[in-house]
């Protein structure tokens, strides 16, 4: 296996240095037009963006959000002229999110950083209690002996971070000896309060996040009016914000700054106390679909390209990145092929998915409903995370896939392609994003991927996973290269081969066990199986 920046001279093709213009190192007039409509100032990524991300707003499965991201999708492509339709799935389970509004009270006036938990209920009005912390549990039976005097009041069950300063921050300016006290420290409070979380959950070992949930619902039989918890993702003001798991109360997400404040006053026995307003409305069983767009193929309509990204979004902000970004780039990538590749050769898709995040449901329907589709696939291009350029493209395990990528890069402007690294023949990843659904058949399926650290840290699943963390040279970047991806595979002249490497029996060793780019195990031994769908909230 190998790695390689692909640089236009491993595609035996020689470039002038990238200057302030675009360099071609063909005359192929649809990847010039391309570049023009896409890169330059005709681009449309800035003002669809905006509305997705800023009008719309946030788009959980089966919320209005949602249904209004996919109306607003089915209107643009109608204007465009291309073919739109939803891919109807199954059903899920319908919610609305109303304000949240929680304030500390006592011992001081402090109106807190808030969002109730998607799914949650509301709080039923506005609510006043007193905030307890999960104590420290030695057994089952101490847990049973203090569970009594949760009712009427707002129970902390996440752990408290010491430290809500990046670690980045610690690494760089405190001393050695303090850093590592901290991290000491840190970890000595953490695995404490896991075992009470465990031992709470009445369980011997397992995740802290998990165990959240079920002590969650215990504390909800016993009276409690809420539920804190929190989630730090390890930067300045980000928190990862998912889902509760209580039926009756309301669960709700704080700050790592305000999660800490409240934890650390009702350890104290300095009696804190809230006052919460949070409002929801369950909207009953609501359709689960796909929005899908397609450009029919004049020569081979049984062959597919297919463009993907993942629609769905958690709704503690945005949605930008995750997947705002994805969604917009192949939106526009749909606009630029319309615009200059009206008539492809093979047929293009354009999948806009439901419920990647609740296990790429969406994406694994399509692939269950549609084995024609899977039949004819030429290639699927997928894209999740979409804070910087593509820099990263893993061949998934397909044995002739790079000798193809590397035709397809050899025609599009090095400007492009000088940042992206080609894992040559790679290995099929474990576990990621929507291209699995597709992977499993096997078909080849591809993701483009960005710069991973930044993102995860910042602004995966966070409450800052905004509009303003898009960087719109590089969206404009991403969705010319869907777009010269999608034309150059649909003209290829010979199909991308569905034959794979042999997969290895152990993990490779060193820093290719998981990827840097990725933080997804590769598959060993098994090529990835696989699912039956699922189809509704409840199966």
């Amino acid at each position: 296996m190998k790695k390689i920046w692909f640089v236009l001279a491993a595609a035996g093709v020689v470039a002038a240095p990238a200057l302030h213009a675009q360099t071609f190192p063909t005359d192929d007039p649809v990847i010039r037009q391309m570049w023009q409509e896409g890169m330059e100032d005709r681009s449309q990524a800035y003002a669809l963006a905006q509305v997705l991300m800023d009008s719309i707003g946030p788009r959980l499965t089966g919320s209005p959000g949602y249904v209004r991201s996919a109306e607003w999708l089915e209107s643009v492509y109608a204007s465009w002229g291309i073919d739109v339709e939803r891919h109807e799935y199954g059903t899920w389970r319908g919610w609305e999110r109303g304000i949240t509004h929680v304030d500390l009270i006592q011992p001081r006036i402090r109106t807190l950083n808030a969002t109730m938990m998607a799914w949650s209920p509301g709080s039923g009005g506005v609510v006043e209690a007193e905030v307890v912390a999960l104590p420290t549990l030695e057994s089952e039976a101490d847990f049973e002996a203090w569970l009594p005097q949760v009712a009427g009041r707002a129970v902390a069950i996440s752990f408290p971070e010491p430290t809500c300063r990046a670690p980045e921050s610690w690494e760089e300016n405190a001393t050695p000896a303090s850093y590592q006290r901290m991290q000491e420290e840190r970890q000595a409070a953490e695995q404490s309060w896991t075992r009470s979380l465990l031992v709470a959950a009445g369980i011997e070992r397992g995740s802290a996040r998990g165990a959240e949930a079920t002590v969650a619902q215990r504390l909800e039989e016993a009276g409690a009016v809420a539920i804190f918890r929190a989630l730090w993702s390890d930067g300045w003001g980000a928190d990862k914000i998912f889902d509760a798991s209580t039926e009756e109360i309301a669960t709700i997400q704080l700050s790592c700054e305000d999660y800490g404040l409240v934890t650390r006053l009702a350890m104290n026995d300095q009696s804190p106390r809230v006052r919460i307003d949070a409002e929801a409305e369950f909207t009953g069983t609501v359709p689960a679909f796909n929005v899908i767009a397609t450009m029919p193929g004049t020569e081979l309509p049984d062959e597919y390209v297919l463009l993907g990204a993942h629609l769905d979004s958690w709704d503690g902000a945005s949605g930008a990145t995750d997947n705002g970004t994805g969604t917009i780039m192949m939106l526009e990538a749909a606009r630029l092929l319309k615009t200059t590749y009206p008539n492809p050769r093979r047929t293009i898709i354009i999948g806009h998915w439901d419920a990647e995040e609740r296990g790429l449901i969406g994406s694994n329907n399509f692939q269950a409903d549609h084995p024609d589709v899977m039949a004819g696939l030429q290639s699927a291009f997928n894209q999740d995370n979409g804070t910087w350029r593509v820099d990263y493209i893993r061949m998934m395990g397909f044995a002739d896939a790079g000798a193809h990528f590397a035709r397809w890069f050899s025609a599009i402007p090095p400007e492009i392609t000088q940042h992206i690294e080609l894992d040559i023949p790679g290995l099929p990843e474990s576990g990621g994003s929507d291209h699995m659904s597709f992977l499993c058949v096997p078909a080849p399926s591809f993701r483009f991927q960005s710069n991973y650290p930044d993102y995860r840290q910042y602004t995966w699943h966070t409450g800052i996973d905004t509009f303003d963390k898009i960087v719109f040279d590089d969206l404009r970047n991403n969705a010319t290269l869907a777009a010269m991806a999608a034309y150059l595979a649909s003209e290829d002249p010979e199909r991308v081969s569905r034959e794979t490497v042999v997969l290895p029996t152990t993990p490779p060793e060193g820093p290719m066990r998981v990827s840097r780019r990725t933080q997804n195990f590769p598959s060993i031994g098994q090529w990835p199986q696989c699912r039956t769908p699922r189809r509704s909230y409840n199966n």
